[in-house]
């Protein structure tokens, strides 16, 4: 059985998962390979796939050297900024990631797919081209979804709020027209190309995003299975808390608090809502916030926050988990995140708001507690009540339970069980 796995980038939370579930498949003895736009790691058996090359004639080589001369000298105007980088750039700031259903990129070329019996897409933003994937394609497609992109006009996630108002609650985003008009559009363009495929099953980590699959008009049609992601139990495993600590420059004498995302300026991560709620509890001169993640701004201001960066090393990541007392997810709209599994594996306790698959991960003063609801008032008090009962807390059965529900094996058994049945 050869599955070829389909992503975009190898960085990232989906990248991430991706690559997990393809080392867990190796693992099993299966011939994984996975097929990439970009390419930063070194991960075995995986690579990347060149753009279409346009052909350009040799007069039309020189008309275009021509016009860029006169461009040069201003005798002609600039090219005008393409539509969909307009559109891009007129979107509010703030909002996740946008992305269109079309590429430079034709996936069935690639020897890779040639020899595959299965194609596994991924997150593949800006490298799937549906219309020429769909048309051409002959293979049984699976489609883990890891956000909502796949069966939306172009959104990855369908942001309800943009913003926070100075009680601590979320503000109402606005679509505008003109992403109402762009989306219908696109997912006419996506309903069109996917009319051509029949043997497609969809695989959601969460149960929230399969029931939104479900409920969408791309994907109604075919097969939803729930499978949450698989982590490496041997990596993210539980640590002597003063040594790791100590390995992160951590106070030892202090209760933590950690946050992580792979930027903290992304609002739909809600970093501003723990920031705020850290600051409320600022009467508690014996905690400290831990930030992990690429930004743009000075996130300590007045308070005890320390900024521990960018982490790549999983090693690190997994130190980081052990020496906080709690993993604070403050996301307005998620998935199954990883970063909550790679907690709990650690047998650290998670908090976080009642949004997309969190709550189906936390069990309210087993392994952490789920805010009331999305607000600042409502992160506080619970951060409060784990505070006043943190040692209730049992991190080895927390860390039990994320092994015998988030285990890598389980994961890959999960996909090779539907490979076969897809096959058969």
């Amino acid at each position: 059985m050869k599955i070829l796995i389909v992503n975009s980038i190898d960085k990232g939370g989906a990248a991430n998962a991706c690559l997990r579930l393809h080392a867990g498949l190796f693992q099993e003895g299966i011939d994984s390979k996975v097929l990439l736009r970009e390419k930063q790691k070194e991960t075995l058996h995986t690579y990347t796939l060149k753009p279409q090359q346009k052909k350009v004639s040799k007069s039309q080589k020189i008309v275009n050297k021509f016009i860029k001369i006169l461009r040069s000298y201003g005798i002609l105007k600039k090219r005008p900024i393409p539509e969909k980088l307009s559109f891009l750039k007129n979107r509010e700031k703030g909002l996740e990631f946008y992305s269109f259903p079309d590429s430079s990129f034709d996936i069935t070329a690639s020897k890779l797919y040639r020899k595959a019996d299965i194609i596994n897409f991924h997150w593949v933003a800006d490298f799937l081209d549906f219309q020429s994937f769909f048309k051409k394609n002959t293979k049984p497609v699976v489609w883990t979804l890891h956000d909502m992109n796949p069966f939306t006009g172009g959104e990855h996630y369908k942001e309800e709020y943009l913003g926070i108002d100075n009680t601590g609650r979320p503000l109402k985003r606005e679509v505008t027209k003109d992403e109402k008009i762009r989306s219908e559009s696109n997912l006419e363009l996506k309903k069109e190309a996917l009319s051509k495929i029949k043997n497609m099953n969809i695989i959601a980590p969460s149960r929230w995003l399969a029931d939104e699959a479900k409920k969408s008009e791309l994907f109604n049609a075919y097969p939803v299975h729930h499978i949450p992601y698989g982590l490496d139990s041997h990596t993210y495993k539980p640590l002597d808390q003063t040594f790791a600590r100590r390995l992160l420059s951590i106070p030892e004498n202090k209760k933590v608090i950690l946050f992580v995302a792979d930027s903290i300026d992304n609002q739909r991560k809600g970093f501003i809502y723990l920031k705020r709620a850290f600051r409320q509890l600022s009467d508690k001169k014996d905690l400290v916030l831990c930030a992990i993640g690429k930004t743009s701004e000075t996130i300590s201001d007045d308070l005890d926050i320390i900024n521990l960066g960018v982490i790549k090393d999983e090693r690190l990541m997994s130190a980081a988990y052990n020496a906080a007392d709690a993993f604070v997810i403050p996301s307005l709209m998620d998935n199954l995140p990883n970063t909550v599994i790679e907690s709990l594996m650690c047998g650290t306790p998670v908090i976080g708001f009642p949004v997309g698959g969190i709550p189906e991960m936390i069990r309210d003063g087993e392994n952490g507690f789920v805010a009331k609801e999305i607000s600042v008032n409502a992160l506080v008090e619970s951060l409060k009540t784990f505070l006043n009962t943190m040692d209730n807390f049992n991190r080895k059965n927390i860390r039990t339970k994320a092994v015998e529900k988030y285990d890598l094996k389980i994961q890959a058994g999960s996909y090779i069980k539907l490979f076969e049945s897809i096959l058969k």
